[in-house]
């Protein structure tokens, strides 16, 4: 029986060393010496191996739990690169915005006949006609006073001189035989000399595409 006890004895203390057959002669007589130990007390023994046994378990939790550390992290870095490229796409799609909104504060809203060159459908001036009230919350209808105390109204509002121009022949098939165009620049009345040479030459390029 006490051989069999130190044959485990000993088979235990050697699992608990590694590499025990590169142990020098000392370090495996001062084992051996521990072995008898064991082997003439049992308690001890019985203990040890208690020890051993929640020394593995320990490191089997231990293990599984930097396993499950490590998943963890890699689905963290996982979630934060798909963050830094949605954030990325967010940046760029914010730039593209700004310049949008950057170019349509330059140029002139369609609706915006404050800005940019606009031609109106002059059909006549008058004298003694006031119709300035009727203006106001009609961009379609308007007029300016003269030097000469005139009242010059005009009638409709184009971004494009073509459609002025076809406005005008209706009109003046109506019987409205003084109507004609006239331009406007930043919502100052201009020559139609000035601008006219730039729609002639849009028309031209829009004929040859």
């Amino acid at each position: 029986m006490k051989t069999k006890l130190f044959i485990v004895c000993l088979a235990l203390i050697f699992c608990s060393v590694q590499g025990f057959s590169q142990l020098s002669k000392s370090e495996k007589k001062e084992w051996k010496k521990k072995a008898k130990e064991y082997a003439k007390n049992p308690a001890n023994l019985k203990s040890f191996v208690e020890q051993k046994q929640a020394a593995d378990t320990e490191v089997s939790t231990l293990k599984t739990q930097v396993t499950g550390l490590t998943s963890q992290i890699s689905d963290k870095n996982a979630r934060i690169s798909e963050l830094e490229e949605e954030m990325s796409r967010m940046r760029s799609e914010l730039t593209t915005v700004k310049t949008e909104l950057a170019q349509l504060k330059e140029s002139p809203s369609p609706m915006d006949f404050s800005r940019g060159i606009v031609f109106k459908v002059q059909i006549g001036a008058f004298r003694n006609k006031d119709l300035s009230k009727y203006f106001e919350n009609n961009p379609n209808f308007g007029g300016e006073a003269t030097e000469k105390g005139e009242q010059k109204f005009t009638i409709g509002i184009f971004r494009d001189y073509w459609e002025a121009d076809k406005f005008k022949k209706y009109m003046r098939d109506m019987g409205v035989k003084d109507a004609w165009i006239v331009p406007y620049k930043d919502g100052v009345r201009v020559e139609i000399k000035d601008v006219l040479e730039g729609v002639v030459d849009e028309k031209e390029a829009g004929s040859k595409e």
